[in-house]
């Protein structure tokens, strides 16, 4: 029987059980529950006032720096808008799951509309060049050289545009940034580091999962 934050659990949400961690493999039932273990560490670790529902803003945002090494702050806002599915302000052990499927081992389907989520800062089907721009600028580093670094994004923006902009109406669909990342995979994350790079994402799974192949 597991235990989850202010309620006891007795079987694994089918929800949880049929996430797909990696190309064509369906996780196994020890890694689901090595998930569950450390969402329930993380979360009583945390000493929230929202342990009860899950883990809130600040925790998820701590593991994602401890584990991954991000320290965005508007990435690491929008990678917890993409995991909080409903909503809630808080991520649920599912949510929690689910999120990890995709983050560490999803397929490229998967990892094209994860960073098109991410990307998409009001949630309007588009990522504008308003959007482009602001991630840009938060992402880049600032040389202290430049009288204008403004000018410089904006040339990034025309050029992202230039490139992935299909149809030519100034923004990117979902349509325009699959074909984009399809044709040159290393458009996946053109606005923002928002995947953990392998080192991190193999330690994780490695500390995480250990001996699970064995059970």
């Amino acid at each position: 029987m597991l235990r989850c934050p202010g309620r006891v659990v007795s079987f694994l949400p089918p929800e949880v059980l049929t996430c797909r961690l990696c190309f064509g493999e369906t996780v196994n039932k020890s890694e689901v529950e090595r998930l569950i273990q450390l969402f329930d560490t993380l979360v009583a670790e945390s000493g929230s006032r929202f342990a009860a529902a899950g883990l809130s803003r600040s925790t998820f945002r701590d593991a994602l720096y401890s584990a991954f090494g991000m320290t965005d702050d508007m990435i690491m806002d929008r990678v917890f808008h993409t995991f909080d599915r409903d909503n809630d302000n808080c991520i649920s052990v599912v949510e929690w799951v689910e999120g990890l499927s995709v983050f560490l081992r999803g397929t490229l389907e998967e990892r094209i509309k994860y960073c098109f989520e991410v990307y998409d800062l009001n949630g309007d089907g588009y990522i504008s060049r308003e959007e482009m721009f602001q991630m840009l600028k938060n992402s880049l580093l600032k040389q202290p050289s430049e009288e204008d670094p403004d000018e410089g994004i904006k040339d990034l923006v025309d050029i992202a545009l230039k490139k992935m902009d299909y149809d030519h109406d100034g923004k990117l669909s979902f349509t325009d940034f699959e074909k984009a990342v399809r044709d040159e995979i290393l458009l996946l994350e053109a606005f923002g580091p928002c995947l953990p790079d392998i080192k991190s994402s193999m330690a994780f799974e490695q500390k995480t999962f250990q001996d699970t192949r064995k059970l």
